[in-house]
């Protein structure tokens, strides 16, 4: 096969992938489509599998679940803090120290990329803390478990240009840059970052309704306005509830300070080196802000963004606020 980022799959994989629809990359040459969902690079595509055949979930497992640029970081700090918070000071915590990614890591992007095969006997204490992008309904033996899954969504608008900034960083030279217009397409046809993205996030919002206790489903914006209540949610739902003594302590505040944009964009950690794939630490930290959208939309892809999600989200109960409100020169 031509492509070089094939060259680390077994000869199992190549022929399977032959099969495989493709498109395009955002951020290599080819994406392939398995299971109705789009792998971004072909080692993902082999990890992914891998992880199906192989992983075995524990009911006391913790899983962060996204679609890229979505908050993962986010959400991933706070979980990791949360759950540890009796085994590290503060003043003192791993978060201040490594990156996020390392501390929480991907099933399909870090524990089972190229070809690896992670032990589970060590450097995994209880409960586990994972984390990924793959949809619900490939999940493997998760789905059949009762861990715990914390999925955070973003608004579609939002999401789209902070995942079209993310890939331009990460893109190979080669490859050259991807253009708005048709970033805004292919994203819209559903191709690409694990979509289609109304298929990864309405796969979690269903669950989370059938299993209350055992998917918690976050909207972004939702935690932005009030980050101490979600995190007490979090906390419950993982069964690690704060105490009162706690809460008059101020742990929450200390957590969500520790986990916040600005803290995290500031740690030397977090500005230099590479995390999965080769991808730039600094990537990861662009503005965090809600309705930033509307700097790069023209009143068109607002009208196409609006209508596909009233299409595929309408009468699931899951909605998404239009913020900011549109601009005035758009009415």
């Amino acid at each position: 096969m031509a492509d070089h980022e094939e060259k680390n799959l077994s000869n199992e994989y190549k022929e399977l992938l032959l099969s495989l629809p493709k498109e395009r990359g955002w951020i290599a040459r080819h994406e392939y489509q398995y299971q109705g969902f789009w792998c971004p690079t072909a080692d993902t595509f082999q990890a992914i599998v891998n992880f199906q055949k192989h992983f075995q979930a524990r009911d006391s497992d913790i899983v962060v679940a996204s679609l890229p640029k979505s908050g993962t970081t986010w959400l991933k700090a706070l979980t990791f803090a949360t759950v540890n918070r009796h085994r590290f000071d503060i003043k003192n915590h791993p978060l201040l120290t490594s990156n996020c990614h390392n501390l929480v890591r991907f099933f399909e992007l870090d524990l089972y990329a190229n070809n690896q095969f992670p032990d589970f006997s060590s450097n995994f204490p209880e409960p586990r803390l994972f984390a990924t992008h793959i949809p619900f309904p490939s999940l493997g033996t998760i789905k059949e478990s009762n861990c715990k899954i914390v999925y955070v969504c973003r608004n579609p608008f939002d999401t789209f240009v902070s995942f079209w900034y993310f890939v331009n960083k990460s893109r190979p030279q080669s490859l050259g840059q991807l253009s708005l217009d048709e970033a805004f397409d292919r994203y819209c046809q559903g191709i690409g970052g694990y979509g289609p993205f109304w298929d990864n996030i309405l796969g979690y919002w269903s669950e989370s309704l059938k299993r209350p206790n055992n998917v918690l489903f976050f909207k972004y914006e939702d935690m932005k306005k009030d980050v101490v209540y979600h995190l007490k949610r979090l906390a419950k739902f993982i069964d690690c509830s704060f105490s009162e003594e706690e809460e008059c302590n101020g742990v929450f505040e200390d957590i969500a300070k520790l986990c916040s944009f600005d803290t995290m964009k500031k740690l030397e950690i977090n500005k230099t080196g590479t995390f999965v794939m080769n991808l730039e630490k600094k990537s990861l930290f662009r503005k965090a802000e809600v309705g930033d959208w509307v700097n790069y939309f023209t009143p068109e892809m607002e009208e196409r963004m609006s209508k596909l999600i009233e299409e595929k989200f309408g009468g699931s109960g899951l909605t998404f606020k239009r913020i900011p409100e549109l601009p005035a020169e758009w009415n």
